[in-house]
């Protein structure tokens, strides 16, 4: 089922997600298989599951866009274990529409996480997996890629946020 997607300005996604404790239930799968299903649906490569309302450590990525089953990760509570070098590029969020900025992050990543059995393993990302990764990771802990661009940046996109809010076209 395709859920809708919460925008900036919600407090749940500036809040931090309870931890999941509960695995290999039928509620945790459906939850999984709606994840995939909005992300693909608002032509995302991440999804973490405060953004369609649901305050639970829980994140899918899937830089294929669906193309390549076997590249889709399910990370439940996950941990960074290992970060590395440094890569700039363009990132935007499906709960930011509209908004596209350069942000640094880590150029390889190495995520601890569990799967919807509770089965701890480690990921490895390199470049945009690395990216899709640390962005869904930062989501779990109420953290927006807005707070990697200067002050002045961020302002001015809260601030044609707000007119966009006053208009009636951000809801």
């Amino acid at each position: 089922m395709i859920r809708p997607i919460v925008k900036y300005g919600d407090p749940i996604l500036e809040t931090p997600a309870e931890p999941i404790t509960e695995f290999s239930t039928p509620e945790l799968e459906r939850l999984i298989g709606d994840m995939f299903d909005s992300m693909y649906a608002h032509k995302g490569v991440g999804l973490a599951a405060p953004q369609i309302g649901v305050s639970k450590r829980l994140a899918v990525v899937d830089t294929t866009s669906g193309e390549d089953p076997s590249a889709r990760v399910v990370m439940i509570n996950p941990e960074v274990v290992e970060k590395s070098g440094s890569q700039r590029g363009e990132e935007g969020c499906l709960s930011i529409p509209g908004f596209r900025e350069e942000v640094t992050r880590a150029a390889k990543v190495r995520i601890r996480a569990q799967n919807a059995e509770g089965e701890w393993f480690e990921k490895d990302g390199e470049e945009l997996l690395a990216r899709a990764l640390l962005h869904e990771r930062d989501h779990l802990d109420g953290i927006l890629f807005l707070s990697y661009l200067s002050p002045l940046k961020r302002e001015l996109i809260k601030r044609k946020i707000r007119k966009l809010q006053k208009a009636g076209e951000w809801t």
